[in-house]
């Protein structure tokens, strides 16, 4: 009885010293009123300490030579076991924000209590790093990312907290825009060293949504964002078949890369690194991962420069002979001969007369590269061999398939459940995505047999696993003819193939699985350089 007397007269004392706080003119006058308030955490009685959580923020401002003091007492109000002092301190502390060291400590703590696992604490906390942020963005944001940066245990819920609350209000916060967009992308630049692939993804997605990096800015600005892609891609390090995580993450990375090329950055470093680095172990590459990498090789090709088209060619012609054969067979890898005769075109298209020593064609450019004066017919035979063998073996085989195809309704009709129905589907749309790849194939394979070809460098194909485009309305009478592809540059659209069906399936596709928020899945094991989080594909 006698506590709970000395509880409640605690309680009515700091209510007293609050009212005289309230009402004084000059506060500062009340500065032993202020302390007792704040000696009071150091007590046992919750209630106390709860109305001094509210107190101390109140009047913090008041007393500016015991704001160590005050914040000192506030943090330890937070690591009370009572929820409901924790929450009304947390609630108190964007009132505390008076310089930027005070709000850098605070947006550091609130970080940290991030990990609650009460809903109402953590929603106190949402609510106050935000309060806080609106106050001063650089001294909020600049801790959070360091726990991001540092990798330690509180990231991962830091990066949920900038996804959800953060991101969604950056043109509310950013502001002067240009200034404060640089300050968040070096922040991102930092912070982006040691992730796990949906975590960079997230960083990429954000980072080309801000104004800096939109439609108008300068080519410079995109050649920023590749640079960082191709950091997280490790471009400078060696190639190791055996690593199953580079592979997946430069996969994924040139594939984030799509769009960007398409603004004028430069591939270079990624199909150099795939002709000098990969091509030469591609044997040894598991067979599952072969394709990704060819369909990124094929996708970037139509953004390639000529110097890179030359150095690129040869490698590409290399795997098109290993893949293509010189007479009829049973069958052959549709999909890798897609991607490599549709990067062919593409590549030849830049630069055609390199094409003359590698498959043994006469193009005229008047340049000594043409290399006229030499005896390439042995090359030109053999490659036209296996452009035959392969058109015959390609024929044969999309006979077979349409035939088969034939069968796929009345199938679905005599089916009797809905899981023979969604198998016989799947069937179908496997076959008609081969069937793209054979006609693609033989599209691209007959404007080759001339002595001096005509080369695709524009969408007049869309290879097989990407977003069809829609056909046109049937032409009136005396419409206009469709004009052959010539080797001239054709323009690129606005939106290119990084922004298509392609780009999204596979990116998100290598994403699969990975947890929501930033979650390790099951690449935590290190990665290349030294990295803790490996991008969890498998």
């Amino acid at each position: 009885m006698a506590t709970a007397n000395a509880d409640a007269a605690e309680v009515e004392r700091l209510y007293e010293l609050g009212d005289r706080l309230s009402s004084a003119k000059d506060k500062s006058q009340h500065a032993a009123d202020y302390e007792a308030i704040i000696a009071s955490v150091k007590g046992q009685n919750v209630k106390a300490k709860q109305l001094a959580a509210q107190l101390i923020p109140r009047y913090f401002r008041s007393f500016p030579a015991l704001g160590t003091f005050a914040m000192e007492a506030m943090f330890d109000l937070v690591e009370m076991e009572e929820l409901a002092i924790r929450i009304q301190a947390i609630r108190g502390f964007p009132l505390l924000g008076k310089d930027a060291e005070f709000i850098s400590k605070i947006a550091d703590i609130l970080g940290q209590l991030l990990t609650s696992e009460e809903n109402v604490e953590r929603d106190a906390v949402h609510k106050a790093l935000m309060s806080l942020i609106r106050q001063d963005v650089k001294n909020s944001l600049q801790p959070l990312f360091k726990h991001v940066e540092s990798g330690s245990e509180i990231r991962e819920k830091i990066i949920c907290f900038l996804r959800d609350k953060v991101f969604p209000v950056k043109a509310e916060l950013l502001k002067p825009q240009a200034e404060m967009e640089r300050y968040i992308t070096d922040l991102i630049k930092k912070s982006v060293q040691d992730v796990t692939g949906l975590e960079f993804k997230l960083f990429m997605d954000f980072l080309r949504s801000l104004s800096i990096f939109g439609d108008t800015a300068p080519r410079e600005s995109f050649q920023e964002l590749i640079e960082i892609i191709q950091a997280q891609a490790d471009l400078d390090a060696q190639f190791d078949v055996s690593d199953i995580d580079h592979i997946e993450r430069w996969t994924s990375c040139i594939y984030m890369a799509l769009p960007i090329f398409t603004r004028g950055a430069s591939s270079s470093k990624f199909l150099n690194y795939f002709a000098k680095q990969i091509v030469p172990v591609f044997d040894k590459i598991p067979e599952e991962k072969k394709l990704d990498l060819l369909k990124t090789v094929a996708a970037s090709s139509p953004y390639a420069a000529a110097q890179d088209s030359r150095q690129l060619l040869p490698s590409i012609v290399q795997l098109l002979k290993k893949y293509m054969p010189g007479k009829k067979v049973d069958d052959i890898n549709h999909n890798y001969v897609e991607c490599l005769l549709y990067t062919f075109h593409h590549l030849a298209h830049k630069t055609p007369n390199t094409t003359n020593s590698l498959c043994g064609y006469k193009i005229v450019t008047g340049q000594p590269s043409d290399r006229l004066g030499e005896d390439f017919s042995e090359h030109y035979k053999d490659f036209i061999e296996r452009l035959t063998g392969t058109e015959d073996t390609v024929r044969a085989a999309s006979k077979r398939l349409t035939q088969g195809m034939a069968d796929f309704n009345k199938a679905i009709s005599s089916a009797k459940t809905e899981e023979e129905k969604t198998k016989i589907k799947a069937d179908q749309q496997k076959s008609t995505m081969t069937m793209r790849s054979y006609n693609n194939i033989l599209a691209m394979s007959q404007p080759l047999h001339g002595i001096s070809p005509l080369f695709i460098g524009d969408k007049k194909i869309t290879l097989s696993w990407m977003e069809q485009p829609k056909k046109p309305a049937a032409s009136t009478a005396g419409g206009k003819r469709t004009q052959p592809a010539s080797n001239g540059n054709a323009p690129l659209n606005k939106k290119g193939r990084g922004d298509g069906g392609m780009h999204n399936q596979l990116v998100n596709r290598a994403f699969e699985g990975l947890p929501r928020g930033g979650g390790r899945g099951s690449g935590r094991g290190r990665g290349r350089g030294g990295r803790g989080r490996g991008w969890g594909y498998r």
